[in-house]
């Protein structure tokens, strides 16, 4: 248990500080900001690399969400869900201490620091209704990927590349809506550094991931039978 939970953290870390990092030091930057695309296909190689680095140690989570939706669908063990969580969370905070080191070594303020967001923190101004309602759908989506990429019918070996592909697409949609959470240990590691009104609405980025992720956790074994 003890390695599956080292492998949940460094997965998570790396997953934060490859796609928070790219949006925080890259995104921006003058004359070669990545941009949205930029960010959303950092988010899907953190996943992917990290789904052949640790998928074989811990089933590579990286999210309490998928977690979640694992556990619902009948693919992992409750008694270890808070476990993950916990390692998860670490993760994403542990990355988030870096980033804010590198981030602020010249000199720079950290701003909203990739940090989650609905109503005015929303990098289109979006809604609280709008955003709560994206972080289902797209996190539903998400596990409906991964429980589908990762059944014994899927062609096997492939898993990976459908998810990662699968959260890249999530980012392209959805940053201009909540700059994407579909994980709640994502959303905590930066809120804690930025503060305010990140931890004041990082509510809503645990809420909504879980909820989609469970009701994907109900579905598909519907869909499989």
């Amino acid at each position: 248990m003890n390695k599956r939970l080292a492998a949940e953290f460094f997965g998570t870390l790396w997953l934060v500080l490859g796609g928070c990092g790219s949006a925080v030091l890259a995104a921006a930057f003058p004359g070669v900001g990545i941009g949205l695309h930029g960010v959303s296909l950092a988010f899907g190689l953190t996943v992917l690399t990290m789904a052949f680095a640790v998928g074989p140690i811990s089933g590579c989570h990286l999210n309490p969400a998928v977690t979640l939706g694992l556990a619902v669908g009948g693919r992992f063990a409750y008694k270890d869900l808070v476990p993950y969580w916990i390692a998860q969370v670490l993760g994403a905070v542990a990355a988030s201490a870096i980033l804010y080191v590198i981030a602020t070594g010249n000199g720079s303020a950290i701003g909203g620091f990739a940090s989650n967001g609905y109503g005015d923190h929303s990098p289109g101004k979006y809604s609280l209704g709008a955003a709560f309602l994206t972080e289902v759908v797209m996190t539903f989506f998400f596990l409906l990927v991964i429980l589908g990429s990762t059944a014994k019918k899927a062609a096997p070996g492939f898993a990976p590349i459908a998810i990662g592909l699968c959260l890249t697409l999530i980012h392209l949609i959805s940053i201009p809506v909540t700059n994407t959470s579909v994980n709640p240990a994502r959303s905590t590691g930066p809120a804690l550094f930025a503060g305010g009104w990140a931890l004041s609405q990082l509510w809503l980025f645990w809420v909504a991931p879980l909820l989609g992720a469970a009701l994907a956790g109900v579905m598909f074994p519907k869909l499989e039978e």
